[in-house]
């Protein structure tokens, strides 16, 4: 019997020009939480659709407790025990979790019907198992998104899994539910389950993991004993270089007017009398706990959400903003947290998705200028470092990474002079992280005006000028850099205090 529930060995895989994986290892033990990092792009996903049958290696080894197993479909992957918990939620968001959790595998009665109260019972008792006493006769959407990932994982349960992988499973939950997650990982591992825990946080990493394994550029780097590593040696294992400083900050110069200036923005039950100015040469940190109202309040600014008082003023004069259409004639800019539903159309090629949000400038005529459109495309790979077989690569194929850099040169293209970048760095790598602040670093350089919203407290203070703090719709406190109370104490005490 090996010792592994898991085993990769030498496993290659490649994709029209590009090598995917090369020669990758992987071992996960019964009852262990085995961390997985890299950079975007370093083959993480495409391991995991290995292991779970999503793609056929071209060459190497899967073993499943010690026997080779070459797995055709997802569905044989979970009958061998390996399931995986995805970032993109695979939930049907109307149906009840009971529904969810056994769909294509219902429990019948001897007359052929459904047996719904054997489900709901057993639905019942695996999230109560989980830490979650919630409804389980209620559809799927009206709960959070931790509480639909616990039902994911209740799947993985009640399949027997002996084997979970987790791709990058807090990127949208809050504290609490982050809290709640980690007790039900090392539950499953108290109950002999191995854990694969794809993360870009390191701190979740020395929280919870056993062991790290680090991949960079589809080929195996090393795996250590979780108290072998810490921030700088992964970090250096990940992106092939010590990154110096993860917030290289740079100062700008501020303008003397302010380039956005909102007035008693409201909107009933999300927004209370939001006021603020954002100055061109700096970067305006927005922060907060989840559903504090920092998001609603740019798509309010962005004409994506309807507002029912309040004014908007850009460089001093009120801009009437109804619609996303008015706010990039205004020089806005809106880079969403909601890549993948809001930033790209991913079937589509890179080059035009990084002109969607300025066609006009790329056009001779009525048609577009192939010509331009190179020209800039080239331009936005080589300054993004976004890595890609060519232009004319599908942006689904991208890692979520270089999916994010494309939304970033989307927006560099309309010259926009406000610069809104929601939650920009969500699940991607520290090195990905990095080059995003650097571009937040030039658009400053070159006086623009940037907005960051982010839930990562040294994210904000690595990078702010000035941070404003909303808790429940509402402005809750400001603070400015060099002063006493620009520290996490003072935003958790603004963010939280009644």
């Amino acid at each position: 019997m090996s010792e592994y529930v898991v085993e990769l060995k030498d496993i290659v895989k490649t994709f029209p020009g590009v090598v995917a994986l090369n020669h990758m290892q992987l071992n996960v033990k019964p009852g262990e939480i085995m961390g997985l990092i890299g950079e975007n792009g370093a083959g993480k996903s495409t391991l995991i659709k290995v292991l779970t049958g999503v793609h056929a290696a071209d060459s190497g080894q899967v073993l499943v407790d010690g026997e080779e197993k070459h797995f055709k479909n997802p569905q044989e992957a979970i009958h061998e025990g390996i399931a995986c918990v995805y970032q993109e939620l695979n939930m049907e968001a109307l149906l009840p979790i009971t529904d969810n959790i056994f769909i294509n595998k219902w429990k019948k009665r001897k007359s052929g019907l459904l047996d719904y109260a054997e489900m709901n019972r057993i639905a019942k008792e695996t999230m109560l198992d989980l830490g979650q006493d919630i409804d389980v006769t209620k559809p799927a959407g009206t709960f959070g998104m931790g509480i639909q990932q616990m039902v994911e994982i209740a799947k993985a349960v009640l399949a027997n899994a002996k084997m979970i992988i987790m791709d990058e499973p807090t990127s949208s939950l809050s504290d609490n539910e982050i809290e709640q997650l980690f007790k039900t990982c090392r539950k499953l591992k108290a109950q002999g389950v191995g854990i694969l825990f794809v993360s870009h946080k390191l701190e979740e990493l020395f929280e919870l993991c056993d062991r790290v394994t680090v991949v960079r550029d589809g080929e195996y780097i090393d795996t250590r004993p979780i108290a072998e590593w810490d921030n700088d040696s992964l970090i250096n294992a990940m992106v092939g270089r010590t990154l110096d400083n993860q917030f290289p900050k740079k100062p700008g110069v501020k303008s003397e007017e302010p380039f956005l200036k909102v007035e008693n923005l409201s909107s009933i039950g999300v927004l209370r009398d939001v006021s603020f100015e954002a100055y061109g040469g700096e970067i305006l940190g927005f922060s907060g706990l989840v559903g504090a109202g920092r998001t609603e309040t740019m798509r309010a600014i962005f004409g994506a959400d309807k507002i029912d008082s309040g004014k908007i003023y850009i460089k001093g004069k009120h801009a009437r903003i109804k619609s996303p259409r008015d706010a990039i004639g205004s020089g806005i800019a809106f880079l969403t947290e909601d890549r993948k539903g809001q930033g790209l159309v991913l079937p589509e090629s890179i080059g035009l998705n990084l002109i969607l949000a300025n066609m006009k400038r790329f056009k001779s005529g009525i048609l577009l200028d192939k010509k331009k459109m190179r020209a800039a495309g080239e331009k936005n790979v080589k300054d993004l470092r976004i890595k890609a077989t060519g232009l004319e690569e599908k942006v689904q194929q991208l890692s979520g990474g270089n999916q994010q850099k494309v939304v970033i040169g989307k927006w560099v293209n309309t010259d926009a002079e406000i610069y809104i970048f929601d939650e920009s760095t969500r699940g991607i790598d520290v090195g990905a992280k990095v080059e995003v602040y650097e571009v937040m670093n030039e658009l400053v350089r070159q006086g623009k005006c940037v907005i960051m919203v982010s839930s990562e407290l040294p994210e904000i203070l690595g990078m702010s000028d000035r941070i404003i703090v909303m808790r429940e719709g509402k402005i809750t406190g400001e603070m400015r850099r060099g002063e006493e109370n620009f520290n996490e104490e003072a935003i958790m005490k603004a963010a939280w205090e009644v």
